[in-house]
């Protein structure tokens, strides 16, 4: 097959065009404080909001008194499950039908602790906090299912689309000369973004206008039109900034339908804001997790059969899984496999996306055991990798489409200097310091979703782009203004992009790591057009100074139009434009297949995930993939471990800005050092509540537990991948970090641990 490269530069490309290290376009915005975020908009008459949660995690509402709080100064409304409006269940985010019979933003039936049970909404916050904490609410509590360790959680329920298997790995591990098992957790993990979940709602009529953090606002302003059946065009979602997501903010949730609810009856705008402790349950994060890997390997490490038994929590009232196969199939070449996933209901909020969900904890399970299996045959951790290394997809049975995981092996193991290492656990040290040196590699697919995209070339020069699509922090207004002034020809500093509105052109989910790829392929594809219409007026408007030249003779740069080398200066666009009487070329165009662009498919298409690409279709199977190398210094008497340094080599393709895909890169990094160090949503067993729901509590790695972080490109354009040869960059850094930190710990002590948080109780 052969694979056609667009016109692209190459070579050290200017910061002003793709490939450049280009600072992002929103920081001043941002540090200056312009940059206007969701909850931040002055809206006139608003009302604030607040919500009410439950204090058991199973069980009814047997009463509700609401008086004192109907009575307290301010307040407008309450909210229960009582009264609330019956909604209309709205499709799921694949275009799947949703669940039987209306949708209840709030109901009687307890699940978990911490379930919004009323909202109250006041004049100001203060008077709609203050009445909130006079509501009492009586149960009729029932026994609780706290977590994976309740007596009553069980195994679980099987999940068959979760197996795979191929070969006897039964048989296969029954009859290897070296065997080795261990079961690997990871406790649940929060998303915690700075910037809560919240929202302003506002009814003009039968059209609804949100100012709501959005990683999605055309899949969110869908569920919303659908809840409240209005028209898709009825809902306007406005989100041109957002702090943090990480995966909580791609879908509607309770809160936010209350608050629209409320919005409707009072007949004025509403606020609502979770508070820091409540978003620890208005969204679920990263289910707790458990695997057992079996590896049957020869004596010489080379591996002969993987078992997995795996589960992860989910809710009673839905199922979420988290794949642990996802990397464990396919990172090394192994001729007989097995793995299974049950989900195992207990009382917790329905669990959600946190960065490289499937991926993460997969890793943390395979690089955890195949260092283990290194010393079991003692062979060096990098090299049973690559004797393992697979040169194809082992489950798909196809080729990569670029897989440079040796390379970041090879490359990251030279930075660090890996060669160095004494093989010997506890051999190294400094002082009182046990210096420990590990190694673990990761994987992320690159998913593909259809977008679209608005160019338009103005009168005086400059050029707008226009697309739904959002910036939370990766660099979205800034690749995309790459992208077009290197088509276009205009300075990137004259290109204006305008994001976050389901107003704008449509743009899949900002999750998947895939917006970048997607959307600088819709931006370089309208450029385009509306480059050849520029050009095309020039060669064909009467009034056109280049109506006399040749076809594809003329070229754009600077902002000017230029005859062949060596005919003249040119013009600029604005004086040509003048000169045509133009006051703008404009040009929209989107990815979708060809026969998916008329009718109700094309609604559908960008508002959910239907045409969402596997990483398997199209022959080839395409991955991003790194190589983590670490140190840590472990305190001898203590126990508390250190990153003290840190080599990571990635293959994301090609990087389109390669400032910015490096400091996503070392923002994944950071959060894998809080995995495997710090992050732990802890239960109280008596009552299934999530207790450390605060900053201080929930730990998180601050600047003093994090090093140098030295990240390298080892990445070629892979043109199967994406129109332009990127791959996934946001979620890949995360996955590995925690068993490369892991497996340096045990370099470091001898001590193997297989449950996250790495702390000190479990060293000592």
């Amino acid at each position: 097959m052969t694979v056609m490269e667009p016109n692209i530069k190459r070579g050290d490309a200017a910061d002003g065009v793709l490939g450049g290290r280009l600072s992002r376009l929103d920081g001043p915005a941002k540090i200056t404080g312009k940059a206007n975020y969701a909850l931040e908009n002055q809206i006139d008459g608003v009302v604030h909001g607040v919500m009410v949660q439950s204090t058991i995690a199973a069980g009814t509402i047997s009463s509700m008194d609401i008086s004192a709080a109907e009575a307290s100064p301010g307040v407008l409304l309450v909210l229960t499950p009582d009264n609330i409006m019956e909604l209309k269940s709205a499709t799921t985010w694949a275009g799947t039908p949703g669940p039987e019979g209306p949708y209840l933003a709030l109901t009687n039936e307890i699940t978990f602790n911490g379930q919004h049970v009323a909202a109250v909404f006041a004049e100001t916050l203060e008077q709609a906090t203050a009445a909130a904490a006079s509501i009492k609410v009586s149960y009729v509590e029932k026994p609780a299912i706290f977590g994976f360790d309740d007596p009553g959680a069980g195994e679980g329920i099987a999940v068959e689309q979760m197996t795979i298997e191929w070969g006897n790995a039964e048989q296969a591990l029954a009859e290897a000369a070296v065997r080795i098992e261990a079961e690997y957790r990871t406790p649940r993990e929060y998303n915690v973004p700075i910037e809560p979940h919240g929202l302003i709602a506002k009814w003009d009529g039968d059209v609804l206008t949100l100012w709501e953090p959005s990683q999605w606002v055309d899949g969110m302003a869908r569920s919303y039109a659908e809840w409240f059946e209005l028209p898709f065009e009825n809902v306007r979602i406005i989100s041109p900034y957002i702090g943090g997501g990480f995966g909580s903010k791609a879908l509607s949730l309770p809160h936010a339908a209350v608050a629209i609810m409320a919005a409707r009856r009072l007949g004025r705008p509403v606020k609502l804001a979770v508070t820091r402790a409540q978003t620890f349950t208005a969204f679920g994060g990263r289910p707790a997790t458990r695997q057992t890997l079996a590896l049957g390997a020869t004596k010489e490490g080379k591996l002969l059969s993987i078992v997995q038994r795996g589960a992860n929590e989910t809710a009673m009232t839905g199922a979420a899984v988290e794949p642990l196969g996802a990397v464990t199939s396919i990172m090394y070449d192994v001729p007989n496999f097995s793995s299974r996933q049950n989900i195992v209901p207990v009382h917790t909020v329905l669990p959600g996306a946190l960065r490289a969900p499937g991926e993460n904890p997969s890793a943390w399970g395979l690089e955890s055991a195949i260092d283990e299996l290194a010393y079991a045959v003692g062979i060096d951790p990098v090299e049973i990798r690559l004797l393992n290394y697979a040169e194809q997809d082992p489950h798909a049975k196809i080729p990569w489409s670029t897989r440079q995981l040796r390379e970041a092996f090879a490359v990251g193991g030279e930075a660090f200097g890996w060669s160095k290492r004494s093989p010997k656990p506890c051999s190294m040290r400094d002082g009182n310091a046990l210096i420990g040196w590990g190694v673990a590699a990761g994987t992320y697919p690159v998913r593909r979703t259809p977008g679209e995209a608005l160019v338009r070339i103005l009168a005086d020069g400059t050029a707008e782009i226009a697309s739904s699509s959002i910036d939370m922090g990766q660099g979205t207004y800034t690749i995309m203004a790459q992208t077009a002034a290197e088509v276009l020809g205009i300075p990137v500093e004259k290109i204006h992009v305008k994001l976050g509105d389901s107003a704008l052109p449509r743009a899949p989910v900002a999750g998947g790591s895939q917006l970048a790829n997607l959307m600088t392929g819709a931006v370089h594809k309208a450029a385009l057009a509306a480059r050849d219409e520029l050009i095309g007026l020039a060669l064909n408007d009467v009034n056109s100074p280049f109506r006399d030249a040749q076809a594809n003779t003329l070229t754009i740069s600077e902002g000017r139009i230029l005859p062949p080398r060596g005919e003249g200066e040119g013009v600029a666009i604005a004086d040509f434009m003048r000169q045509i009487g133009r006051e703008k070329v404009e040009t929209l165009r989107d990815t979708l297949p060809e026969d998916k662009r008329d009718g109700k498919d094309r609604y559908d298409n960008f508002t959910t995930m239907m045409t969402m690409k596997a990483p398997t279709e199209g022959g080839y199977s395409l991955h991003s993939w790194c190589a983590h190398f670490v140190e840590v210094r472990v305190d001898e008497d203590f126990g508390t471990v250190r990153v003290s340094r840190m080599v990571s080599a990635l293959d994301s393709g090609r990087l389109y800005n390669p400032k910015l895909a490096e400091s996503q890169w070392r923002g994944g990094i950071i959060m894998g050092i809080g995995q495997a160090l710090l992050e732990e949503g802890i239960v109280d067993e008596r009552y299934a509540r999530v207790i450390n729901n605060n900053l201080a509590d929930y730990l998180v790695p601050t600047n003093s537990d994090v090093p140098d972080l030295q990240v390298i490109s080892v990445g070629i354009p892979d043109y199967r991948a994406s129109v332009l040869g990127g791959k996934a960059v946001g979620e890949l850094p995360i996955v590995g970090v925690a068993p490369a930190i892991a497996n340096a710990v045990f370099h470091a002590t001898g001590k193997r641990i297989r449950s996250l948080p790495i702390t000190l109780e479990k060293l000592i």
